[in-house]
């Protein structure tokens, strides 16, 4: 990566607003892009800043905002630029000490915890693309309900910047870094996620234990949350990998060869794997710890295996009385099978953790997880942790399982599967012209004729979620012992097709076989 070219672009492009591809556009976890594309730039910041400096208090927001960012490249000057904006606008905006970095969960934490004891709501933005490649940049906002901003939230805000990119940001307010920085207030993020963690995590039995933990924050935020955390459970705890570098040149290739810090990916996670042997546990975190990657003594688990497990877990060690379990359309069946199993009622939702926010903030939802290894869950006595996925609680959370059940998270899958049937999973992206992408989210359960798919009756063709009834941007079929589903790509012009079997592997590939046949007809 170019790094001064990245940051130079950062300052220099100047997005044409009549261009669909250089407008702001919020997918499922914000804006996202890179200046070397004209896609992330300073006027996409500004822009998005007053954006929301317009319209918070329209979404409940009239208290302090906490501004954090991740460790990429174009972070920290988006975190400058936005500072500079909110300052402006007269906002009291809470940063952390020494212009450090912050995991996304800290921040909903954090909001949470304001609102609870305060009537001036607090709302917060993130500066970060995530598990996205070293030369990307992201911005992400979470309204007071502490998680990620819902449809409403996102269009009037889209909106609302692009009309100030196309006026030339002359409605923009702007204040000087240094004075915008002068008016900033320290906010120690870690220290409140560190002290409020045992409240959602048994760390006296992690303590206990002695289990030997090794951490790979992969160049991230949560680097220094890992250290504090170990420091005041007096866990037995090692950071494998304490470096950070924007450029991320210590990161091994991801499948396709380029640098992404995917702690589902095995690629991504040979540097953990390669020590596996000296822990009992390890766990990875992307650079702003919305993710968890399980590493044990026989390799990195798959995601849907380990939310699995986790649900096992805390479904049988906490009360909840009551509380569902919420999976996204694309997620295993398997939970479906772990909850019916423990009683429990599912909450299944389109892809996107903004659908969990209500359920965790009211009480309702126990657990929320989604397939791309992003979950949450309440706190030992049903009150809210965190509202946006929190990679840090759920590898916490791997590490309680082995101490109190004396089990590694993939024992505890392995004995759901062959109690319940195991389940074999794939996806496989399909590229589509835009004009199929738009024809895929419109299509109807009447598009659908088949009555089997791969040798089963069809038991259901949903386009939209069981759960809250919105749209699931595509459509889902289902047997009693398979299902696939497809849906558009928020951001390339590919149709994402995902595929579950609990008869095989050869069931499976005919279960996605006939699913790409299928979405290929009805796209025709």
């Amino acid at each position: 990566m170019d790094l001064p070219k990245l940051l130079t672009l950062y300052y220099e492009e100047r997005p044409d607003p009549e261009d669909p591809l250089l407008r702001v556009a919020f997918g499922t976890s914000g804006h996202r892009g890179t200046s070397l594309k004209g896609t992330f730039t300073e006027a996409h910041v500004l822009a998005i800043a007053q954006a929301i400096a317009d319209l918070r208090a329209s979404f409940g927001a009239t208290g302090p905002l906490f501004l954090a960012k991740d460790t990429h490249a174009l972070s920290q000057p988006a975190w400058a630029t936005a500072l500079s904006v909110f300052a402006a606008n007269g906002i009291e905006v809470l940063v952390e000490p020494e212009e450090g970095y912050t995991p996304t969960p800290l921040v909903s934490l954090a909001i949470l915890e304001h609102n609870a004891h305060h009537s001036a709501k607090a709302d917060g933005v993130l500066l970060t693309p995530s598990h996205n490649p070293p030369e990307d940049g992201g911005f992400k906002y979470n309204p007071p309900t502490g998680g990620p901003a819902d449809t409403r939230v996102t269009k009037a805000i889209e909106a609302r910047a692009n009309a100030l990119l196309k006026e030339g940001l002359k409605g923009v307010k702007r204040l000087p870094l240094k004075e915008a920085k002068g008016r900033a207030k320290a906010f120690d993020y870690a220290g409140l996620y560190v002290a409020r963690i045992k409240e959602a995590v048994d760390l006296e039995a992690i303590r206990a234990s002695g289990l030997r933990i090794g951490v790979d924050p992969l160049g991230g935020a949560s680097l220094r949350v890992w250290e504090r955390l170990a420091e005041a459970y007096r866990l037995n705890l090692e950071v494998v990998n304490p470096i950070l570098d924007p450029t991320f040149r210590f990161m091994p290739p991801d499948h396709d060869g380029k640098i992404r810090m995917d702690c589902s990916s095995p690629y991504a996670m040979a540097g953990l794997l390669a020590l596996k042997d000296r822990y009992d546990l390890a766990i990875g975190n992307d650079p702003d710890a919305d993710r968890h990657g399980i590493v044990t003594p026989r390799g990195l688990m798959n995601p849907n295996h380990y939310l699995a497990a986790a649900l096992h877990h805390l479904f049988t060690t906490r009360a909840w009385p009551g509380a569902k379990v919420g999976k996204t359309a694309v997620t295993s069946a398997l939970l479906d099978r772990v909850a019916a199993a423990l009683g429990r009622e599912v909450y299944e939702t389109p892809v996107g953790f903004k659908y969990f926010v209500a359920g965790l903030l009211e009480g309702w939802l126990g657990f929320g997880g989604e397939e791309s290894a992003g979950a949450s869950f309440l706190r030992l006595d049903g009150r809210p942790f965190s509202t946006d996925k929190d990679g840090i609680l759920l590898g916490l959370l791997a590490a309680e399982m082995a101490a109190k059940e004396g089990k590694a998270p993939d024992e505890v899958y392995e004995a759901l599967a062959q109690g319940l049937g195991r389940p074999y999973y794939a996806r496989k992206d399909l590229p589509i012209s835009p004009e199929a992408k738009a024809k895929l989210a419109r299509l109807s359960p009447e598009d659908v004729g088949e009555k089997e798919l791969a040798g089963e009756p069809i038991r259901a063709v949903l386009t939209r979620a069981p759960g809250n009834g919105e749209p699931l941007g595509g459509l889902k079929v289902v047997t009693e012992n398979a299902w696939f589903a497809a849906r558009p790509s928020g951001t390339e012009d590919v149709a994402k097709v995902y595929a579950e079997s609990f008869r095989g592997e050869e069931h499976l590939e005919a279960v996605l076989q006939a699913a790409l046949a299928l979405v290929a007809k009805v796209l025709a």
